[in-house]
């Protein structure tokens, strides 16, 4: 199974689509249904434009939330491991590995480097993860809304511009 390309792009593949999906559920369940729970992660904003978030408690009630996604991961790992052998058993456990990496990608970026919760200030240094952390603090920014993705957050960013300025430069038709 580790030997096989396939397997790898499997967990390749997931990984990267996890990203449009924590899209989708950041903007539409946690901001909405379940802002309740998710507001714990924007309470100590600073509201400033470009100021940094306020790094929060160690633990945020919003943690909570990554516990659904990480038990579905461990439950496919769990069950393509107990049925070794069937024609399922690979996908199964490369699905749960592709989750995983996103997940594990998720906390050391986003909790890690952005919200100062681990010690990789260092990442500063490099533009890409500077472009990711000013990208976060736009949703974190009085004005909220996108990015609501952490890895496409620039590329967000930049949608959302480039929608504001065609809806400017829409002529509108005149109706005889």
């Amino acid at each position: 199974m580790w030997r096989e390309p396939m397997w790898w792009t499997v967990v390749v593949t997931v990984a990267a689509l996890m990203e449009p999906w924590a899209m989708f559920v950041h903007a539409r369940v946690w901001h909405g249904p379940l802002m309740w729970g998710h507001r714990s992660h924007h309470a100590r904003d600073t509201g400033q434009p470009g100021a940094a978030p306020a790094p929060n408690s160690w633990f945020e009630f919003n943690d909570l939330f990554s516990l659904g996604h990480a038990g579905v991961a461990i439950t496919l790992i769990a069950l393509g491991v107990r049925q070794p052998g069937s024609w399922n058993h690979a996908l199964m456990v490369a699905v749960g590995a592709g989750m995983t990496l996103f997940g594990v990608g998720y906390f050391l970026v986003h909790d890690g480097f952005i919200h100062g919760r681990l010690p990789l200030g260092f990442l500063a240094r490099m533009r890409w993860f500077r472009l990711l952390r000013n990208a976060h603090r736009a949703h974190h920014g009085p004005r909220g809304g996108a990015p609501y993705g952490l890895f496409l957050g620039p590329q967000e960013l930049r949608w959302e511009r480039q929608r504001a300025r065609r809806s400017l430069t829409a002529i509108p038709q005149r109706i005889p």
